[in-house]
């Protein structure tokens, strides 16, 4: 094969690669697109949710397993008693700088239903594997407003929890262990009680509003994708001048061989201290 075409096959092989790349870029970038335009969605969702006026859980959910998604954060006004023997705590939630545990209590509804209302947080106890002391609610019939939230899948690790804790807010998972019509699609984030209670759990932090990384990976993708070809480019342009380099270098005429220097006898000195000489003695024949 002559050096021109294997060169044109190896050029060729380059390009297939930065175009397998760049097209890999595509795909990660769209991915971040993807996964942006969910963050927005979520963020907007919050915003125009969170601080809305509570309605009836019957607009949200209906039955137990039914549940509209455009009512995500949304407060709704809860009627009926707390079941504090059903009490539950989700372990390992990161608060206050350390590894709590959030308080999760069934409230039963005047419709029969119970909803899982998470109170907030407790620091863990000094000794044991537990919460330290929960503050309770005030007893009797109470109106709660909370805000819905959808439940979290239970952990890929398959771990458990001790009785009495749950390893995540699956409400399924806590739905079985209360029993009962228990709602099984959402659970609610405390807002307010009445009656108030003494003290309560430390409230849940408010959704952040970072809207993520997801845009800024997106455009870094697709300048991957752009730097590939540039890089090819270089390389191709840099075998390119090394050869023509070396064709000019083949091209050019040897260098005539120098003229050869005069050299004087062995043993005459060359300056003008023998000149001088010469001259006197000229002149002493004379």
């Amino acid at each position: 094969m002559s050096r021109p075409a294997a060169n044109l096959r190896r050029w060729s092989v380059y390009i297939v690669i930065a175009i397998a790349f760049a097209v890999a870029c595509g795909f990660l970038s769209n991915w971040q697109f993807s996964r942006n335009a969910e963050r927005s969605a979520q963020l907007a969702l919050i915003e125009a949710n969170y601080d809305a006026d509570p309605v009836a859980l019957d607009a949200a959910v209906t039955g137990l397993d039914d549940f509209d998604p455009a009512y995500e954060w949304h407060p709704v006004e809860l009627h009926g008693r707390y079941l504090l023997d059903e009490q539950l705590v989700v372990r390992n939630r990161p608060h206050g700088g350390t590894s709590a545990f959030e308080v999760l209590t069934p409230f039963l509804m005047d419709d029969g239903r119970i909803l899982v209302v998470n109170r907030g947080w407790v620091h863990a106890a000094e000794d044991g594997d537990g919460p330290e002391a929960i503050p309770a609610p005030a007893g009797g019939e109470q109106t709660v407003v909370v805000r819905l939230r959808q439940g979290e899948p239970l952990p890929s690790s398959g771990r458990s929890a001790p009785e009495g804790q749950v390893p995540t807010i699956n409400v399924p998972l806590i739905a079985d262990l209360v029993g009962g019509d228990t709602v099984r699609s959402v659970y609610g984030i405390m807002v307010s009680e009445v009656p108030a209670a003494a003290s309560r759990p430390s409230p849940l932090d408010s959704p952040s509003d970072d809207p993520g990384p997801f845009l800024s990976y997106a455009v870094q993708w697709i300048l991957f994708a752009v730097m590939g070809f540039v890089f090819i480019g270089y390389v191709i342009r840099s075998e390119l001048r090394a050869r023509r380099e070396d064709a000019e270098e083949d091209a050019a005429p040897a260098p005539a061989d120098p003229a050869p220097r005069a050299k004087w006898p062995r043993g005459r000195r060359k300056d003008g201290d023998m000149l001088a000489e010469d001259e006197l003695l000229d002149r002493a024949e004379r």
